[in-house]
């Protein structure tokens, strides 16, 4: 395996488990940090989203944090209300991640591919989940 991949060190960042394994670590220390830190409070080191900052607009992503949080905490309704998209396409988030972390587990690159057509439909919804939840 190390003729593959070249030196010891460098074999095991180029291992195909390397990047969803590194993805997996940060996400449960950011949820470890997120479970007991309240973002419907103010005052916690936790990321403003650019858009909103910029613009003043919700991004189709803007309350995912608190939304996280909430499902954390059992408060399915308010993650509901935090973000209802984002609630609805997590587990398909999450299944590409444990997809991507199987490949590689079994020594394989994974890369899943949109055709132009979902592609498309991922912006238009994105675009318009956008324009709704900024009406109200």
């Amino acid at each position: 395996m190390a003729a593959e991949y070249g030196s010891a060190p460098e074999s095991v960042l180029r291992h195909p488990a390397t990047a969803p394994l590194a993805v997996f670590v940060a996400g449960a220390a950011g949820a470890g940090y997120l479970y007991g830190t309240d973002p419907h409070e103010p005052g916690h080191l936790l990321p403003q989203c650019p858009f909103r900052l910029v613009t003043g607009l919700l991004c189709p992503a803007c309350g995912g944090t608190r939304m996280v949080y909430d499902l954390m905490h059992g408060h399915f309704s308010a993650a509901w209300h935090d973000n209802r998209l984002l609630l609805l396409a997590s587990p398909f988030a999450l299944a590409l991640l444990a997809r991507w972390g199987f490949e590689g587990l079994r020594g394989r690159r994974w890369r899943p591919e949109l055709r132009r057509s979902a592609q498309a439909l991922v912006l238009v919804v994105a675009v318009a989940w956008t324009v709704v939840r900024n009406l109200h």
